[in-house]
């Protein structure tokens, strides 16, 4: 359980904060994911018989970081995929990129058309049968020589859809030798959802939460803590479309 951080937690909700290489769901691997530790702190803080109803809604990549919410009920299960269906969850990422071509200043805007092939997400240069429409768009928050740190929103949610695009575009995410990385960073890539908010699906009123970056990001780039999270809480309170200029 020593994995296990839980940034906020009621009777319908748990928002978690899941580390970088650890599964969120279970696998053929039968390693342990994020979800099985959650439903064993739930059955021991609650002294609950069986094994506990955890309703799993979205999913971060293995390498990836940051916050996920989980449904405690399956009233608050389907509340909450109808909130990601209709894309008013929102969620933002951080991002230390390997510096590409330069940046807009301000919000751009990113899109393509993807496809799987097994485990990686290809960009195509034209719809078709296969391939899906991925929209994201990015805020240069700092750069550095050789690093940047972005600020992501994600328009529509494809598998490796981040990554790949970003990868497209000529900035791939540090650590991410997977989509053409130069750098190392272990069982993490440098992607992080850092900004996460919902409708509650009981009450009443919108929860936002905050996570900070893991310190390897530090390794590539240089930032105040305190001054970042007020960005990203103002960037992603504040986010308009019509502020988007395209890339």
């Amino acid at each position: 359980m020593s994995k296990l951080k839980i940034i906020y937690e009621d009777n319908h909700v748990i928002v978690a904060d899941k580390p970088a290489g650890v599964l969120t769901q279970g696998d053929y691997s039968g390693e342990r994911s994020l979800l099985d530790m959650i439903k064993e702190y739930i059955r021991l803080k609650y002294n609950k018989p069986g094994e506990a109803f955890i309703g799993l809604v979205h999913r971060l990549d293995r390498p990836v970081s940051g916050l996920l919410v989980f449904a405690r009920t399956s009233k608050a299960a389907a509340r909450l995929q109808k909130e990601f269906i209709s894309g008013r969850i929102k969620k933002f990422y951080l991002a230390v990129v390997e510096t590409g071509p330069e940046l807009n200043p301000g919000w751009n805007r990113l899109e393509n058309f993807l496809e799987r092939d097994r485990d990686i997400t290809h960009i195509v240069p034209a719809a078709s049968a296969k391939s899906e429409k991925a929209v994201l768009y990015y805020h240069e928050l700092l750069k550095e020589k050789n690093f940047s740190l972005l600020l992501i929103k994600l328009d529509t949610g494809k598998k490796h859809q981040i990554r790949a695009q970003l990868a497209g575009s000529g900035k791939p995410v540090t650590g991410d030798k997977k989509y053409g990385s130069k750098n190392s960073t272990g069982d993490s890539i440098l992607l992080h959802s850092a900004w996460l908010s919902f409708k509650h699906p009981v009450k009443d009123e919108v929860a936002g939460f905050y996570s900070a970056p893991p310190d390897i990001f530090r390794k590539f780039i240089q930032y105040n803590s305190e001054e970042l999270a007020e960005n990203v809480r103002n960037l992603a309170e504040n986010f308009h479309v019509t502020q988007v200029c395209r890339d």
